[in-house]
């Protein structure tokens, strides 16, 4: 089974307000097993726009990541983030096949 991802950028408005935020999404990823691959971090945006943060929160299965993003758990800290930041996040099936090299 493939996993599945959430991937997103944002631009953080309100550092302080944005704190309960990440305080209240503990419960929603630990309940659908989620696990930060990136954080933050230093990036490099070689096409396109971004914003300045990156992340990719990584789930045991794609129905996983959208069970959590669609979490009545979730849902009350997403709106701890309203007007504290501005992102896009998009929710993807990992690949599970054939990779460049043959391996």
């Amino acid at each position: 089974m493939a996993k599945g991802y959430w991937m997103g950028f944002a631009d953080i408005t309100d550092l302080e307000g944005y704190k309960a935020y990440v305080a209240a999404n503990a419960e929603p990823f630990r309940k659908y097993g989620a696990r930060f691959l990136v954080r933050g971090g230093k990036s490099d945006p070689v096409e396109g726009n971004t914003r300045s943060r990156a992340l990719v929160i990584e789930f045991p299965s794609y129905a996983d990541a959208l069970a959590c993003y669609q979490s009545p758990e979730y849902n009350k800290a997403k709106a701890l983030r309203q007007g504290k930041s501005v992102g896009d996040v998009a929710i993807v099936e990992g690949y599970e096949g054939p990779q460049p090299g043959g391996s």
